[in-house]
C-alpha cells in the first residue's frame, strides 16, 4: 500500500481504535492501526501517511509523558484527534488541557459555534462522550467548532492547517453524524480519494484466514452462538468432514440452549458433540464471588474440559487434529486487552476465547472473525444463508449465567436467574420484541429486600433486566421498551420465580457500563 494513501491511526489506548479503523474501510479509505511509537518511528524514517488519526484513550496529559509532536511538524499533513486525541492537539500547540468539572459519559447534546461549519452537521445533536479532562483554553491559530453542554469545546479546528480534533467520537454508532464528520475530514479536510472495495470482502477475507487448514483435520469450540456458528460454516465450506466441533454444556446455559445447538446440528449437518460438564464447573465455582477470578476459573476450567474431552474424541475416531477454529470477535479482543497498538488500554473483562487454548493444545489457531465485529459476522452470515433466526439470535456470555449472579454463583442463584431470563425471553417472543432489541437478559442481584405475598412479610431478593440496542456492541443504549411489556414481565417473575420480590429495569448505557454486569 502507498503510505501516502493511507490513514495511519495512532492507538492511544482506545478501547474504538478499531472501530474507528472499521469505519475508515467502509467510508472506502485504506487505513492500518498501530502504536504511537510505530507511528513517529515511520515518520521519522521520511515515511509521509495520507493522514493520521489519533485515537481516545484512558489517560491523562498530567500523567502522560509522550512527546506527540512528530505528527505535527509537517503543516501539510491532515491529523484528526478524538477524545484524548483531542487534548492531545490541543497540547501540542499550546492550548490548555484540564481535568473537568465532571466526566462525560454517554450521550451529550453539543451545538456548533456561532458562525461555524462542520461539514454535515446539523446545528445540534447527540454525540457520544467518554473523557475526564477537557480543553480549558484553545491553542493560538485554532477556532472553536463545537460547543458541549457546558460552554466547554467539543470541537477544534486549525484556522490554516488540515487539523481537526473531537471531544466527542465520531465512530461510534450512537453519534448519528459521525460517519459524515469522518467523511469530511477524509474527503475535504485531507483531500484523500476513496479506494473502495467490493461487498464481498468480508467473506473473502474470512475465508483466507481459514485457508491454511484446508486439507488438516479442524477442531472447532461451538458455544452455538451467531459468531461460533458462521465461523464453522464458513470452515465447513472449504475443509468438509474434516471440521469437528465440541460444544461444553458447562451448566450455566440458559434453558433454550442446548436444544438450540441441536436444531443447529440438523439444519447445517455441522457434526456437533456435546460435553456434560456443569457439575466440574460449579464445584470449582463454589464460593468465588469476584467476577474475573469467575471468569479466570470459567476459562481455565473449560480449557482443561474442552483440551481432555477433543483428546478423547480424536483418540475414540483415530483423528489428530492440527488447527483450532474459534469464532473470536474483534469486540472480545479489545475487552480483553489492548490492540497491538500502544498498549495502554484497560482490560475490561476477559474471554477465554482470546488467548490460552492454542499454546495448552498445541494446535494452529484459527480466528476467520477476529478484525469483525457482530453486525459484519452476520452480514457474512446472511450471505452464506443461514437462517434469520439463527443470525439475529442475541448473545450470550462465554461464561454464560455465571456472570449475571453478582456473588457466589448456586444452584439456587442459578435457578432464579435461569428462571427470569427464561421468562423475558418467552414475553419477547409473544410480544413481537425480541427483533427489535439487541440484546436481553437478567441479572439476579444478591440484594435482600422486604416484600409482600400472601399478605405476609417476606425478605427476598432482586432481578434486574438490561436490554440494549447497538450494531457493533463496542457501544450501546438501553432500549426504550413499552411500559406494559415491562409490567408483564414483572408481574411473571415476582409471581412464578421462587426468592424473587423486586424487579428492576437498567438504563445505563455503554459507556460508562457494560452490556454485561460482570
Amino acid at each position: 500500500m502507498d503510505d501516502g494513501r493511507e490513514v495511519w491511526i495512532a492507538d492511544l489506548g482506545s478501547q474504538y481504535s478499531p472501530l474507528i479503523a472499521r469505519r475508515t474501510r467502509e467510508l472506502g479509505y485504506p487505513c492500518r492501526v498501530m502504536g504511537w511509537g510505530e507511528l513517529a518511528g515511520l515518520l521519522g524514517d521520511g515515511r509521509r501517511p495520507g493522514a493520521i488519526v489519533l485515537s481516545g484513550g484512558p489517560g491523562s496529559l498530567a500523567e502522560d509523558g509522550t512527546d506527540y509532536g512528530a505528527a505535527f511538524r509537517d503543516p501539510s499533513l491532515p491529523v484528526l484527534g478524538i477524545c484524548y486525541g483531542m487534548q492531545v492537539v490541543a497540547a501540542a500547540h499550546g492550548g490548555r488541557v484540564s481535568r473537568g468539572a465532571r466526566g462525560e459519559y454517554g450521550k451529550a447534546r453539543i451545538r456548533l459555534a456561532e458562525g461555524r461549519s462542520l461539514g454535515p452537521c446539523p446545528r445540534e445533536f447527540d454525540a457520544w462522550m467518554s473523557h475526564a479532562d477537557r480543553v480549558e483554553a484553545p491553542p493560538p491559530g485554532f477556532h472553536v467548532l463545537m460547543e458541549g453542554p457546558d460552554g466547554e469545546a467539543a470541537a477544534l479546528a486549525h484556522g490554516e492547517r488540515p487539523v481537526l480534533a473531537l471531544q466527542f467520537h465520531p465512530e461510534v454508532e450512537h453519534t448519528p453524524p459521525g460517519r459524515g464528520i469522518l467523511e469530511h475530514f477524509y474527503r475535504e479536510v485531507a483531500g484523500l480519494g476513496r479506494d473502495r472495495r467490493p461487498g464481498e470482502a468480508l467473506l473473502r477475507e474470512a475465508r483466507e484466514a481459514v485457508a491454511p487448514a484446508v486439507g488438516s483435520k479442524v477442531l472447532c469450540a461451538f458455544s452455538g452462538g451467531v459468531d461460533s456458528l458462521v465461523a464453522a460454516v464458513i470452515a465447513k465450506g472449504m475443509v468438509g468432514d474434516d471440521l469437528h466441533c465440541l460444544f461444553v454444556d458447562h451448566g450455566l446455559l440458559r434453558p433454550q440452549d442446548p436444544g438450540h445447538v441441536r436444531e443447529l446440528a440438523r439444519g447445517t449437518g455441522l457434526a456437533i458433540e456435546t460435553v456434560d460438564a456443569g457439575e466440574t464447573f460449579l464445584s470449582r465455582l463454589a464460593g468465588v464471588a469476584d467476577p474475573e477470578e469467575k471468569r479466570r476459573i470459567i476459562g481455565r476450567t473449560f480449557i482443561e474440559v474442552f483440551e481432555d474431552k477433543a483428546r478423547e474424541y480424536g483418540e475414540k475416531r483415530g483423528i489428530r487434529f492440527t488447527h483450532l477454529l474459534q469464532g473470536t470477535l474483534q469486540s472480545d479482543v479489545v475487552e480483553s486487552a489492548s490492540h497491538g497498538g500502544a498498549g495502554a488500554s484497560d482490560t475490561i473483562k476477559s474471554h477465554h476465547n482470546v488467548g490460552g487454548l492454542p499454546d495448552r493444545m498445541g494446535l494452529a489457531l484459527v480466528e476467520p472473525l477476529r478484525s469483525l465485529f457482530k453486525d459484519e459476522v452476520r452480514r457474512i452470515g446472511a450471505d452464506l444463508g443461514l437462517a434469520p433466526e439463527w443470525l439475529g439470535r442475541h448473545p450470550f456470555p462465554g461464561p454464560g449465567l455465571g456472570v449475571r449472579i453478582p456473588g457466589p454463583v448456586t444452584r439456587k442463584a442459578l435457578a432464579k436467574v435461569r428462571a427470569s431470563d427464561q421468562i423475558l425471553f418467552e414475553e419477547l417472543k409473544e410480544g413481537g420484541l425480541y427483533d427489535s432489541v439487541s440484546q436481553a437478559f437478567a441479572v439476579l442481584l444478591p440484594v435482600p429486600t422486604v416484600g409482600v405475598k400472601g399478605d405476609g412479610r417476606v425478605q427476598e431478593e432482586v432481578v434486574c433486566l438490561r436490554m440494549v440496542s447497538t450494531g457493533d456492541y463496542m457501544t450501546a443504549d438501553w432500549s426504550r421498551v413499552p411500559h406494559d411489556f415491562l409490567d408483564r414481565v414483572s408481574r411473571r417473575i415476582t409471581n412464578e420465580v421462587a426468592g424473587i420480590t423486586r424487579v428492576l429495569y437498567d438504563v445505563t448505557s455503554k459507556p460508562p457500563g457494560t452490556i454485561e454486569w460482570e
